[in-house]
């Protein structure tokens, strides 16, 4: 079997490396672009992020990756703020909500977490719905790294939930459009095993 091309997006975010590190970990090679071409013929896409919607969204739309993003068939996953430019849109700006790529139904809004602190930083534990296949030898209550302080809500698209002051999704899932908001690449074995379990779909 010749080896699967996988593919993250280079959405002019920053912390591209470290996911690339991640899937180089488990032996697998991985490539980063922003060429149309390259990442329409990946077997798998990663849609990293990091810093906030309105920018990575600008840098998407100048690389002209928008409509790119929206046509591909093959699995994509969506990190952190890649998971959130997944949904239809982000209040995450002062001024107005941001448009995002509406790949999944639903809009990102700042956390309601009472006295709690925001960002909702550090670890914590992720309860799968049902038999979610990114979950699939993970179990239950397993713990992963969270750096955010907006959210999407739980919806029939949420694959696994997290609780910090409101329950909130932490992974999403339409199609062949998958989203989570930790960072798998910073969640030791419970993260590699998402990881491999997302290039083994």
């Amino acid at each position: 079997m010749a080896a699967q091309q996988i593919v993250i997006v280079n959405t002019g975010c920053a912390n591209i490396s470290s996911v690339k590190f991640a899937v180089e970990r488990l032996g697998i090679p991985v490539t980063v672009s922003d060429d149309l071409a390259i990442i329409k013929k990946a077997d798998k896409v990663f849609l990293p992020g990091v810093g906030s919607a309105n920018a990575a969204m600008a840098s998407i739309q100048k690389k002209q990756l928008v409509s790119c993003i929206q046509g591909l068939t093959q699995p994509v996953l969506g990190i952190c703020l890649g998971m959130q430019l997944m949904v239809e849109k982000s209040e995450e700006s002062l001024s107005d909500s941001t448009p995002c790529l509406s790949l999944i139904p639903g809009q990102v809004k700042r956390m309601q977490v009472g006295d709690l602190r925001l960002p909702h930083m550090g670890w914590n534990t992720v309860t799968p719905v049902g038999d979610a296949p990114l979950f699939k030898g993970i179990e239950a209550g397993s713990y992963f790294y969270f750096v955010h302080s907006f959210a999407v809500a739980v919806s029939k698209y949420t694959m696994a939930s997290c609780q910090y002051g409101m329950d909130f999704s932490a992974a999403i899932h339409k199609d062949n459009f998958f989203g989570v908001q930790f960072h798998p690449e910073r969640s030791s074995d419970a993260g590699a095993q998402l990881l491999k379990n997302f290039i083994d779909l």
